[in-house]
């Protein structure tokens, strides 16, 4: 099964400055990219290649980099395509319908941008990584995770990896392909029926008796009684100390 590991980058001044460069230059290209789609009806990632490439590389970007611009658009546009189906922009003509199907595409200027081990190479036992910008490539730039998201991307990582900027911070959503757990079949079940008298009764006849507990109930409820009839600040510190759930057994 496929599960997304979450690494925080910390990148310093200038690297963090080339990465808000790459996303808003990338996703002016996607919006762009998307315009093009949108007028001419292209929607497949191998049709609107044709139209598009040479415009991304005009622009500057990689080859790598044009690829997923327009695989981004693409799959845009296929999650538009599969809300409409479903039915969640509304009926034929309802205004949030008539507005999504009305006008390309728009991306955000800090949209997440997915790069694959051509324009991202991880340093895992140093903590840091290489990626690619569109002002160079930048190496060495440290991430923070923990232990076991590590020891995940260690074993598991494949495939792409998403660059998100959110809050002011900087993260790669990394895809990991983890083996599915072995399934457990149980060879037997085990009825229990909760009650007061008797605090459970099991299917195979095992009864627990509740009256150890209900004698532990009565007596602190006795006992709350007499100290919040005292009014002094011990007795309130005593009573906080015995609210229910904070008694230690």
């Amino acid at each position: 099964m496929k599960i997304v590991v979450q690494v925080k980058l910390l990148p310093d001044a200038g690297q963090a400055a080339a990465l808000e460069a790459t996303l808003r230059t990338v996703n002016e290209a996607a919006c762009c990219v998307s315009a093009v789609a949108f007028e001419r009806r292209v929607f497949r990632e191998y049709a609107l290649r044709k139209h598009a490439y040479g415009e991304l590389k005009a622009r500057g970007l990689g080859a790598q980099a044009a690829q997923h611009v327009i695989k981004k658009t693409c799959h845009a546009y296929a999650t538009l395509r599969a809300n409409i189906k479903a039915g969640n922009l509304g009926e034929p003509g309802s205004k949030r319908r008539v507005t999504a199907e009305s006008k390309p595409i728009a991306f955000r200027p800090d949209a997440a941008q997915p790069f694959d081990d051509r324009c991202l190479s991880w340093q895992l036992d140093r903590r840091t990584v290489s990626i690619w910008t569109t002002v160079g490539r930048l190496r060495g730039m440290r991430f923070a995770c923990s232990p076991d998201a590590l020891k995940t991307l260690a074993r598991y990582r494949q495939g792409e990896s998403d660059l998100l900027h959110r809050d002011g911070a900087w993260y790669l959503y990394a895809t990991c392909e983890v083996p599915e757990a072995a399934q457990h079949e149980p060879s037997g079940f085990l009825g229990i029926d909760l009650g007061i008298v008797n605090i459970a009764t099991t299917s195979d006849g095992e009864v627990m008796a509740g009256r150890t507990l209900n004698r532990y109930r009565r007596r602190q409820r006795a006992l709350r009684r007499k100290l919040q009839a005292r009014h002094t600040t011990s007795a309130r510190r005593l009573l906080a100390r015995r609210k229910p759930g904070s008694l230690r057994t």
